[in-house]
């Protein structure tokens, strides 16, 4: 079964607890969305909590940096569809980006963007990807290739400088 194009199989919502003092989302919520988002894409690669992977492995993988640009702010009870798009793979990395679009209205509310690398959790050191998940995860950078980069892929937080 080829790797869904686009990959926007994840839903949420705005809990309470996530309300801050400005009466919307804090921020850090925003990263925990993107994050339940990730492992419904894992799960996809056979990477993800519903499997075995870590089990028979004892690898997984870790984020070593990330970006996130918030766009319009989200409200307690809203619900979000995050769109995960696999834009790199290599031997012991994955590069992806995620949008979240607050639903019903597919307003964009945050982009992320990531970089994680494969880990043997016993050693705590990058390791190459086993070959069938390797394939899977070509499988969907190569589905996603199709795609447009998105513009805010890249970007850095800068000031003017005088």
């Amino acid at each position: 079964m080829p790797f869904p194009t686009p990959f926007d199989q994840y839903r949420g919502r705005v809990l309470p607890e996530w309300i801050d003092l400005n009466d919307h989302m804090n921020l850090a919520y925003y990263v925990v969305l993107f994050d339940l988002a990730g492992d419904v894409a894992y799960n996809h690669f056979g990477l993800g909590p519903l499997g075995d992977y870590k089990a028979r492995t004892n690898c997984g993988t870790m984020a070593v940096e990330s970006h996130n640009l918030y766009v319009q702010e989200l409200l307690l009870d809203e619900e979000v569809k995050v769109v995960t798009q696999i834009l790199a793979v290599d031997d012991k990395r994955i590069h992806m980006a995620h949008e979240m679009y607050r639903l019903p209205d597919n307003t964009l509310a945050a982009m992320q963007e990531l970089m994680l690398l494969h880990v043997d959790l016993g050693l705590r050191k990058v390791v190459k990807w086993p070959d069938d998940v390797r394939a899977r995860l070509d499988e969907a950078a190569a589905a996603h290739s199709v795609l447009p980069m998105p513009d805010w892929v890249g970007r850095r937080i800068a000031m003017p400088v005088r």
